[in-house]
C-alpha cells in the first residue's frame, strides 16, 4: 500500500507562516499536518502503508526531504520524492509520480487534519472516497451516490443532490488505472477552472468506465487552509488531546487548560491558556499567551498576547497585542 501525497503548493492563505515552512510542515499541536496523515494512515488502514511518494514543490524540495524521512522511518515506510516543477493541478501533481503509480494505494492531500474513525473496508470497490457529512454543500466538491455507488462528482452543487463533502482522501485499487486516465486528460487537453488538469475529472473518466466507487466518512474534517482555521483546527486539538503536562514545564507559571507545552520549551512567571499551543523549543518569560500559537523556537518576552501566531524562532517583546509574525522575525 502507497500514499501519494502532493504537498507542493505554498499555502499563500498562511502567509507569513507558510512564507519559509511550507504549510504541511507547519507543526499542529506537536505534530507537522503531513506527519498527522502518515501516522493517521499507518495505524487506521486494514493493510499496511509500505511506501510513501511525496510530491513537493522546486523552492522546498531539499529542506523538506530529512524531515519527511524522518516521519516515514518513524513508522517503518519507505519515502520517495518527485518534484512538481510547474503547479498545473491536483491531476498533474500526481502524474508526476509516474513512476510509482502501480499497485494499490491513497491520494491524500497534505493540507488538512483529520480523524479516520473506524478502517473501512477497501476490499468491494475500485476507488473509496472519503468524505464528510456538511451543512451546506454548495461550498464543497461532492460525491453523488446512487445506493452504496457513487456515480458523480459535482463541484459546488446549487441544489441539494448529496452532503458528502470530498475532503481530498481517495484509495485506488490500481494506482496505474488512474494514472492513465490522468494521461486521457492530457491527452484530450481537458481542463478545469484556471487551466489546470483536476483529479476528480480523472475519476469522472474511470466512473464512465465501469468502475465501482463508493464512499467512507471521517470522524472529524480539520481545515488548516486559513489562519482562523489554523487556529480552530488547534482548539479542537487541544480539546482531543491534551494530556499530563511536563513535570519541568515551568517556573512561576499557571496553567489554564487546554494548552500544548511541546519538549524542550522554556516557561517562566507566566499565564498560559486557555488554548494556547507552544511548540517545541519555544521561551515564554514573564509573559501571559491565550488562544495563540507560538512555532518551534519562537520567544515572547514582557507581553500580553491573544489571537497571535508567533513564526518559529520568531521574537515578540513587549506590551499587549495581537499580532501574525513569520519566522524568524522580531517584533519589539
Amino acid at each position: 500500500m502507497k500514499l501519494i501525497i502532493p504537498m507542493a503548493g505554498r499555502g499563500k492563505r498562511l502567509r507569513p507562516q507558510s512564507s519559509v515552512t511550507p504549510k504541511p510542515l507547519l507543526s499542529v499541536c506537536g505534530k507537522s499536518m503531513v506527519e498527522r496523515i502518515v501516522e493517521g494512515f499507518a495505524n487506521t488502514l486494514p493493510r499496511p502503508i509500505t511506501d510513501c511518494v511525496f510530491v513537493l514543490g522546486p523552492s522546498f524540495a531539499r529542506d523538506a526531504e530529512p524531515l519527511l524521512q524522518d516521519i516515514c522511518h518513524r513508522q517503518d515506510v519507505h519515502p520517495h520524492f518527485v518534484v512538481q516543477h510547474e503547479p498545473l493541478g491536483t491531476g498533474h501533481a500526481v502524474a508526476v509520480a509516474a513512476e510509482h503509480l502501480r499497485g494499490e494505494g491513497i491520494v491524500v492531500y497534505a493540507d488538512t487534519v483529520f480523524d479516520m474513525g473506524q478502517p473501512a473496508n477497501l476490499d468491494d470497490c475500485d476507488v473509496m472516497v472519503w468524505v464528510k457529512h456538511v451543512a451546506d454543500p454548495s461550498r464543497f466538491g461532492v460525491a453523488v451516490r446512487e445506493g452504496e455507488n457513487v456515480v458523480a462528482f459535482v463541484e459546488k452543487p446549487q441544489d441539494l443532490i448529496s452532503t458528502e463533502a470530498l475532503i481530498g482522501i481517495y484509495y485506488v485499487k490500481e494506482l496505474a488505472m488512474l494514472h492513465r486516465s490522468i494521461q486521457h486528460l492530457f491527452e484530450r487537453g481537458i481542463r478545469g477552472k484556471g487551466g489546470e488538469y483536476y483529479l476528480t475529472d480523472a475519476f469522472d473518466l474511470m466512473l464512465r468506465e465501469g468502475g465501482i466507487f463508493k464512499t467512507t466518512s471521517v470522524r472529524h474534517w480539520l481545515d488548516c487552509g486559513t489562519l482562523e482555521a489554523f487556529m480552530d483546527t488547534v482548539r479542537h486539538l487541544l480539546r482531543a488531546e491534551a494530556d499530563a503536562l511536563p513535570a519541568n514545564a515551568g517556573k512561576n507559571i499557571i496553567i489554564i487548560p487546554p494548552v500544548f507545552i511541546g519538549a524542550g520549551a522554556t516557561l517562566e512567571d507566566a499565564v498560559v491558556g486557555p488554548y494556547a499551543c507552544i511548540e517545541k523549543n519555544a521561551q515564554v518569560i514573564r509573559a501571559v499567551i491565550r488562544d495563540s500559537v507560538l512555532f518551534e523556537g519562537a520567544t515572547v518576552r514582557d507581553v500580553v498576547l491573544q489571537d497571535a501566531f508567533v513564526g518559529a524562532h520568531a521574537s515578540v517583546s513587549p506590551r499587549p497585542r495581537s499580532v501574525n509574525v513569520g519566522d524568524y522575525s522580531v517584533v519589539k
